[in-house]
This record gives structure tokens, sequence and C-alpha cells, in this order.
């Protein structure tokens, strides 16, 4: 999103995390802007029941974590590596700093969690009336246009586990395996070497 150059030009540091490692945890006040150079990162909360519940899954060259940084409140959620990942992190007065003086980035931020403000609303609206099938295949298409999944002769390959969407749309993974096969059925998606597309 913002051009490692300039993220280094506001003295940002690059940082490397292991599969598992949290990279900030619910309830801490932010310090940092996050930007992925490499990896998979995903923002989750565990309910009473140590049930998770995945708030975002974010790629190389997105960002995570900007809410709370700007409002100076306590994250909602915990971060952690989904694989090994290496983040660029640039302090808060820095990347404050960055926003003033480059306007054509801060309405690229702007856009950003406007995307990702819009996605909620559409998903918790999905959640709370719609059918398994229904979730499964919205959340996929979200994916295919916000997280840029590849498309090869078989179609866009969906880079969610069975859990992650179970954690993203609120269901168990059971569920969401028979709609998947069920989507199968009505030739909205394939499944191929266990993977899905669509």
């Amino acid at each position: 999103m913002i051009t490692p150059e300039l993220l280094e030009k506001y003295g940002a540091a690059k940082k490397s995390f292991e599969k598992g490692e949290i990279i900030f945890e619910e309830g801490n006040l932010p310090t940092h802007y996050y930007q992925i150079i490499s990896g998979e990162i995903k923002m989750s909360n565990y309910n009473d029941d140590g049930r998770e519940f995945i708030q975002g899954i974010f790629y190389k060259e997105q960002s995570f974590g900007e809410p709370p940084l700007f409002l100076n409140q306590k994250y909602p959620a915990n971060s952690v590596a989904v694989t090994d990942s290496e983040i660029f992190l640039l302090s808060r007065s820095n990347f404050m700093k960055l926003l003033e003086e480059n306007a054509a980035i801060s309405i690229k931020i702007i856009e950003n969690l406007a995307q990702r403000l819009y996605y909620k609303s559409v998903m918790a609206a999905e959640i709370s009336t719609h059918e398994p099938e229904h979730r499964v295949l919205k959340l996929i298409d979200h994916g295919i246009t916000y997280f840029n999944f590849e498309k090869d002769q078989n179609g866009y390959l969906i880079n969610f586990t069975r859990q992650q969407i179970g954690d993203l749309t609120g269901l168990r993974v059971e569920t969401v395996i028979r709609a998947i096969k069920a989507l199968e059925k009505k030739g909205e998606l394939k499944i191929i070497n266990r993977k899905v597309y669509r």
C-alpha cells in the first residue's frame, strides 16, 4: 500500500515474526503502523468457550491494525502470524507525519479503511440473516476482490482454509465442508486436489 521507499524514508524498520508469534495483543495500546512485506497475518478474538472468531486475514503489501492507531484506543483483537512473516513497523508519530505530508497516501489509507468497513457491514448482515452456503460464497467473492486471489485455468484459488472460512463466517468447520460440497454440486465452486476454486 505504502511503498517501501517511503516507509523507510520515515524511519520504518523491518521485523520478522515466526508462525504463531503474536504481533500485538487485545487490550494493548497501539504504538506502530504495520504493513506486511511477506507472509500472512490474522486478527482474531476468542469467546468464553475458547472458539476463535477471525476479524480479518491480511497478506503481502496490506496493512492491519490502523483503526485503534488513529483513535489511540486499545486493540480489540489479537494479531498473530499465520505463516513466517516479515513486516514493516513505523512509529505512530512518524506514520501521522507521513500522512500529513503525503495527501495521496492519506486517501489510499481512507479507501482501505472504507473497504474494510464495507466488508464488515456486508458480512454482519450475511452472518445474521443468511444460510451457510450463501455466507461462504459471499466471503469467497469478497476474498477474490479484496485479497487478489490468484487465477489459473481452474478459476480463482481460494487461499482460505476450511477452518478460516468457519472462523470468518461464524460457522462450524463441518458446516463449511458441507456448504462447499453443496456449492460444488451447484457448479458455484470446484474442488481439485482438496483445493477450492471459484
